[in-house]
């Protein structure tokens, strides 16, 4: 373990193995930080309030702010939570919250996620894990990012938007409703505009399914009157699989609608 003598590390700070902090860099209150992970100079980990999970074989570049308070004038010092899984670069100047007590209590972040400079993670957001996230991106409270997801730069994600796994969220996009699954997503608002084809056969999916997800996509953002008419297609015209099942469940348990064009074969985002 090494801790450069510049660094405040308080009492009650519990460092796994094979930990290095460099200069200047404050860690107080409840905090955890597991085996292999490099905190580098300046960064500030929790606060005297919250506790922060950090695991292991993480890297936290310079100015990082991690698990500081939520910034919601509601939170009144509970104990809540910040909890970061294992391999994941956090670079300069980000921040993550704490969670408020309005839900679980607890801000996620999965396995080997990868956070630009600047990009902000807030309060009670669920990030899963391979999500890469590109400068000056924020997140506001409550949002959802499935697995596998990519995030261009200058984006901004209002709270409690959902974005669906293997999607592609290109850059200076503002997102205020859920983006499908699979598919590629621009704009201001942004809405969905294509199969992330390229994406999902770099992840393997093999060519047969990434044209029956592209079946799929179409017929909800181009081809249906409305979502059921889309549902009764997918199910009429595209191959069973768990992934059409996956992409119907979620346009169905949207709880802000999904991002689709309002004048894509009549049916609208809200539907």
């Amino acid at each position: 373990m090494k801790i450069h003598p510049t660094s405040i590390v308080s009492a009650d700070v519990e460092l796994d193995e094979d930990i290095e902090i460099g200069p200047y860099c404050n860690i107080q209150g409840r905090v955890k930080i597991g085996q292999g992970t490099y905190v580098e100079s300046h960064v500030t980990i929790g606060s005297r309030f919250g506790i922060v999970e950090i695991g292991k074989n993480n890297h936290i570049s310079p100015g990082a702010v991690i698990g500081g308070p939520p910034q919601d004038i509601s939170y009144k010092a509970e104990p809540t939570k910040l909890i970061i899984g294992d391999n994941n670069v956090i670079r300069e100047f980000s921040t993550m919250n704490i969670a408020t007590s309005k839900h679980d209590g607890a801000t996620v972040i999965g396995n080997n996620c990868y956070f630009m400079a600047y990009s902000h993670v807030g309060h009670d957001c669920k990030i899963a894990n391979n999500v890469i996230v590109a400068n000056n991106s924020h997140f506001g409270g409550h949002c959802v990012v499935e697995d596998n997801v990519v995030i261009g730069g200058v984006c901004a994600f209002n709270q409690f938007s959902k974005i669906g796994k293997n999607s592609f969220v290109a850059g200076s996009s503002i997102v205020n409703k859920d983006i499908l699954p699979f598919s590629r997503a621009q704009g201001n608002y942004a809405i969905v505009r294509a199969t992330n084809k390229v994406g999902l056969l770099r992840k393997g999916f093999s060519k047969q399914e990434v044209s029956n997800i592209h079946k799929a996509i179409r017929i909800v953002i181009m081809g249906s009157t409305t979502l059921e008419n889309a549902y009764e297609r997918i199910a009429n015209e595209c191959t069973p699989s768990e992934n059409i099942d996956y992409l119907v469940q979620f346009i169905k348990s949207s709880s802000r609608g999904i991002a689709i064009s309002r004048n894509a074969g009549g049916s609208t985002a809200d539907e």
